[in-house]
């Protein structure tokens, strides 16, 4: 099962490596294939200092967590996707959090959901009728399932 992957949940499992949410990303590659967008990277270093001040963590052991957790993630850049899928996306987004629009349309371009932890943008979504998010409750099901 494809399954695209937000900021939010990388951030919730580099936060707490011990948690459902880091969990699946790391151990659940038989069940689902992870997908997300380049500009994940981008939020992680521009945040790195804050997590580390958080977590604690030595730069080692934030950078061997990272690896841990985006190890099983797919990344692609969301400017190769068709032009009207990034244009819905925004449209989708907007009002809402303008910078989640490429992992929206890189859920539509695979035609898949889309994993965040973020209620706000799954209910701004839902409200413009996008109901393609998928909760973390939800993967936890699936993998209890195998």
């Amino acid at each position: 099962m494809k399954i695209v992957v937000d900021t939010n949940i990388v951030f919730s499992s580099l936060l707490n490596i011990d948690s459902n949410i880091a969990k699946i990303l790391i151990q659940s590659n038989d069940t689902f294939s992870f997908y997300s967008c380049h500009f994940l990277r981008e939020e992680i270093n521009r945040h790195r200092k804050r997590i580390l001040k958080i977590t604690g963590y030595s730069g080692l052991e934030f950078d061997e967590a990272e690896y841990l957790i985006l190890k099983n993630i797919q990344f692609i850049n969301h400017n190769l996707i068709d032009t009207k899928i990034l244009l819905k996306s925004k449209t989708l987004v907007e009002g809402v959090d303008g910078n989640d629009f490429p992992f929206v349309a890189l859920a539509k371009h695979f035609k898949c959901r889309l994993w965040t932890g973020d209620k706000k943008l799954v209910n701004g979504l839902s409200k413009k009728g996008y109901h393609n998010c998928i909760s973390t409750k939800e993967l936890l099901e699936i993998t209890s399932e195998k």
